[in-house]
């Protein structure tokens, strides 16, 4: 995908699966639009630590536990247990980019760059359509 593709696959995330309007925080706004930049702009890791704090930040807001973690607000959430899942691998997933047990282990990006560069693509569409999902999931109509 190039650019202008990219910019249109959000487009056309955003018109098949918000249903009316939202309401959300200036915070969450402003994440949800630097996640959308570093995916168009193929800055994945980016693009899904973006997304994940767009979601926390959503997640915190609507929970009336304000200081719990990511995992704890996922299920603690109203969100269909499909989204839940979905939300926990991409935290996972984040993690394993966050949480590097061995910073100095660079075979994936030597040997498997490729696979990594797709695994990466892939993470990041995913933590954008679940962002949405997320964020979307309480249309205000």
């Amino acid at each position: 995908m190039d650019t202008g593709e990219r910019w249109n696959y959000l487009v056309r995330l955003d018109e098949e699966l918000l249903k009316g309007g939202i309401i959300t925080s200036e915070r969450t706004a402003f994440l949800i639009r630097h996640a959308d930049l570093a995916f168009v702009h193929e800055a994945h890791p980016a693009a899904i630590l973006t997304a994940v704090a767009a979601i926390e930040t959503h997640l915190r807001a609507e929970s009336p536990n304000g200081r719990t973690r990511l995992v704890d607000l996922i299920d603690s959430s109203d969100l269909e247990p499909e989204l839940k899942a979905e939300l926990q691998y991409i935290r996972k997933f984040r993690n394993s980019w966050v949480h590097v047990d061995d910073p100095w282990d660079d075979s994936v990006f030597l040997e498997e760059s490729e696979q990594s560069e797709q695994a990466l693509f892939d993470a990041s569409q995913r933590a954008l359509i679940a962002l949405r999902k997320t964020v979307y999931s309480n249309p205000w109509v």
